[in-house]
């Protein structure tokens, strides 16, 4: 098992960025919306978007985090399945992982 962290930039609103193309799969991860936001942030599938997607709420709400824990119920997924998108140019989501 190894622990990582990253922050993925969306450069431009509107456009799928995957956080990682690796294939190691993921135990846990948790998605965070930075202070520096401006806006609303999606996490999802390769198809992520304003209306397709989990929406992280504004820096600091409640809503800002999601964890999911997929070794909890025995599985794991692939890190490279993670993508994300920002309603506002150059938002950022942060994220940690463990990895096995």
């Amino acid at each position: 098992m190894r622990f990582d962290t990253g922050t993925t930039d969306v450069a431009t609103a509107g456009t799928q960025v995957q956080i990682s193309n690796t294939r190691d799969k993921v135990l846990w991860i948790q998605f965070r919306a930075p202070s520096a936001n401006s806006g609303l942030t999606y996490v999802g599938r390769a198809d992520v978007s304003a209306t397709n997607g989990y929406t992280l709420g504004a820096a600091g709400d409640v809503d800002s985090v999601l964890t999911l824990n997929f070794g909890t119920y025995g599985g794991s997924i692939e890190l490279s399945n993670f993508w994300v998108d920002a309603a506002t140019d150059g938002d950022d989501i942060d994220w940690a992982v463990i990895l096995i």
